[in-house]
């Protein structure tokens, strides 16, 4: 299944079924008056998060939705039957957007989280509604409204407890193909992966945390430049990175670090400020451990701690997803919050028992 982000598609809630004009015609009650329903409500579009769904391929195939219209009102008092909710599952963590004003409509980010996109027109009253003593046999109802329609782009982001992000060919697949069952292309060239991958690591029997392999960022990724900033966005959720660096040839290990940094930055300030586990991949080869033996010092006084790790060997792999471990388990904020106090007009402090900003109190 290819794996699709992005999606343009068009929703259409049902309309609203029309009022029904009619009238008695039983033979004991010649005069019965009018007896047209209403007509029934369109049905909604509703959007539900699912975690069996992992791609907006079927979007991409089917671009237009509509859910289905009220039925009309009906002589003998009835109504029309509402319109069935049109119930599309997208993959957990779609972000839906309005295409014509740019507006965040939903983030489901969440199992089964539910929002209605487009609303169903309301039914027109039928005429059974606007008998008045001055007028007995209204000959007119109400026809149906029309159902909410929206033209929306959907944006999946990938949630994840891990992103490893690093220059093309640092081994970012190799590793999550190690500390998780995700099996993703491996092989001895740039750009080998050409969609996110995920994994679940499994730290214990107990413990366990998701990693996200995001494909190589080269300098220019925010502005575009290579897979660019469609895949930088995967990362956004994350609690943590995990930064692989690794010598290569045509690239200087020493500026790998500051040069996909500043691509993050540049992407999401915020994001750039997440806590981070720096570490030279690709142990098994000297000119590693010799670049790991040089940058710790100067990746210390940056606050990083430079580990030394080799997927192929397990050197330093289960340290490491303890490491992360321990990270994203980690309070995202300990520091306590201290809330300012707001001064009264007249100087003093408002007496706690003072009910809200009226100023009455209590009881």
């Amino acid at each position: 299944m290819h794996f699709i982000d992005e999606a343009a598609i068009s929703v259409t809630a049902g309309d609203g079924g029309a009022g029904a004009v009619a009238f008695r015609r039983e033979s004991h009650q010649p005069l019965g008056g009018p007896s047209g329903g209403d007509g029934g409500k369109g049905g909604d579009v509703v959007f539900v998060s699912d975690n069996n769904i992992g791609t907006l391929l079927e979007f991409r195939h089917r671009p237009s939705w509509k859910a289905q219209r009220g039925e009309n009102g009906q002589g003998r008092d009835c109504n029309g039957k509402g319109g069935e909710d049109l119930v599309v599952k997208v993959p957990v963590g779609t972000q839906v957007i309005d295409a014509d004003t740019g507006a965040l409509v939903a983030d489901l980010e969440k199992q089964g989280a539910t929002f209605i996109v487009a609303h169903g027109g309301r039914g027109g009253l039928g005429n059974i509604n606007f008998a008045k003593p001055w007028d007995q046999a209204p000959r007119y109802a109400q026809p149906g409204q029309p159902g909410e329609a929206r033209n929306l782009k959907l944006s999946l982001k990938l949630l994840a407890d891990v992103g490893i992000v690093g220059f093309p060919n640092v081994g970012k697949s190799t590793l999550i193909s190690v500390i998780s069952r995700a099996r993703p292309k491996i092989a001895d060239y740039p750009f080998t992966t050409l969609v996110p991958n995920l994994g679940v690591v499994r730290v214990d029997e107990a413990r366990s945390f998701v990693v996200a392999d995001i494909p190589g960022l080269i300098p220019g990724a925010s502005k575009g430049a290579g897979l660019g900033i469609r895949f930088l966005k995967h990362v956004e959720r994350t609690r943590a990175l995990l930064h692989l660096i690794a010598p290569d040839p045509g690239r200087d290990i020493d500026t790998d670090f500051d040069a996909i940094m500043k691509e993050v930055k540049a992407f999401s300030p915020t994001l750039a400020k997440r806590p981070m586990i720096v570490a030279v991949a690709k142990a098994d080869l000297p000119e590693a451990k010799e670049a790991w033996t040089r940058l710790k010092a100067k990746m210390k006084r940056r606050g990083h701690e430079l580990r030394l790790i080799s997927p192929v060997t397990g050197e330093g792999v289960r340290e490491l997803v303890f490491a992360l471990d321990a990270l994203v388990r980690a309070p995202v904020d300990s520091k306590p919050k201290v809330r300012g106090t707001r001064k009264r007009a007249g100087g003093g402090r408002r007496n706690p028992q003072e009910d809200g900003k009226t100023g009455r109190m209590r009881g």
